[in-house]
């Protein structure tokens, strides 16, 4: 590498720079996407794109005006695993999808102080798989139910909301009426338990864990794989995180859409706010009731808006700006856009 820099400005500003990858903190992400998009540089960002749904929509607005491409780094879209599962699903191979099942567990918890302002276990770890879910029924979401407990680190049942939990499922209907179900734990001893299974009207297709080897032991006491699964996501996701820059890259060079956009990151956040407040209130929640509550007075200027004041003061303010527009909406005319 001949440059190299501890301030982002320095690579943001860069004349010979044309896309700028964003591996940083989730808190630097909207503020980094709006900058390089004010300098006319493509994105490529790690999730998520901001931590709250106005920068979100912000930053996605931004990059729009600019005619910048904005990449939302949801790697699991690209494992080959995954992938051929989508292409079973787009081939007909097992018929008309009738349930997705998805279950993402860790080898072992993250720290206490990694999990404490961390988001809670949708945003920070169940968004994969809601995001997943989505990718594998090929339309939108409409309704969640979510559970959370814990069993795993009982010192994190201090904390607050789903930041408590360390083990949770989520119950999903898709606007098609079929349903995607999804368990989540943080801690799986024997390794990185991550798969994926359709049920189809005319047959099955799952996935099976990623091992460093295919050898097998066979003795009086025990047969199956002589190695245990990968236990840490950088071995376990390694070509992923290769195809997913081989796509955006491609995308650059030829000018066509990312493979995974911005759009999809906000579906990807309103998705985990939905279970979170689900998992809290116990009960069914509309994914239309989230992004209800953003209103934009201009393309980079939203707030959420207190479901409490949502038809008094604040949303009249909110309704004196030249451009307002719901998040909900934004969402309709992105995609009638795209």
């Amino acid at each position: 590498v001949p440059n190299f820099s501890g301030t982002d400005t320095d690579v943001i500003e860069n004349p010979d720079v044309d896309a700028v990858w964003i591996c940083s903190p989730s808190s630097f992400h909207a503020d980094q996407i709006k900058r390089c998009a004010a300098a006319g540089k493509h994105v490529f960002c790690e999730k998520p794109i901001a931590t709250d749904l106005a920068e979100t929509i912000e930053a996605i607005n931004l990059c729009n005006q600019a005619g910048v491409k904005l990449f939302t780094a949801l790697q699991r879209r690209f494992d080959p695993n995954f992938r051929r599962v989508k292409e079973a699903i787009e081939g007909g191979e097992v018929g008309e999808t009738i349930m997705v099942k998805l279950c993402s567990r860790d080898p072992s918890p993250p720290p206490f102080e990694y999990v404490k302002g961390g988001g809670g276990i949708f945003a920070d770890m169940a968004v994969h798989d809601l995001d997943m879910s989505r990718f594998l029924m090929g339309c939108e979401p409409v309704e969640i139910l979510a559970f959370g407990s814990c069993h795993i680190d009982k010192r994190i049942m201090e904390l607050e909301g789903s930041e408590a939990y360390d083990t949770a499922a989520c119950l999903i209907k898709y606007e098609n009426g079929k349903t995607a179900i999804i368990d989540v734990c943080r801690q799986a001893p024997y390794g990185y338990d991550q798969r994926a299974e359709v049920l189809g009207t005319t047959g099955m297709i799952q996935t099976d864990n990623m091992y460093p080897n295919t050898a097998r032991i066979y003795t009086k006491d025990f047969t199956g794989n002589a190695d245990m699964p990968f236990d840490f996501f950088m071995s376990r996701y390694k070509e992923a995180y290769v195809q997913e820059t081989l796509s955006f890259c491609d995308s650059l060079v030829n000018d066509a859409p990312v493979g995974c956009t911005g759009e999809d990151g906000l579906m990807a956040l309103i998705m985990s706010i939905a279970a979170d407040r689900s998992a809290s209130e116990g009960r069914w929640v509309k994914f239309s009731e989230i992004p209800e509550t953003v209103y934009c007075t201009s393309p980079e200027a939203c707030e959420i808006v207190p479901e409490v004041d949502a038809s008094g003061e604040q949303q009249e303010q909110a309704q004196e700006g030249t451009w307002m527009d719901s998040a909900l909406q934004f969402i309709k005319r992105s995609r009638n856009t795209n």
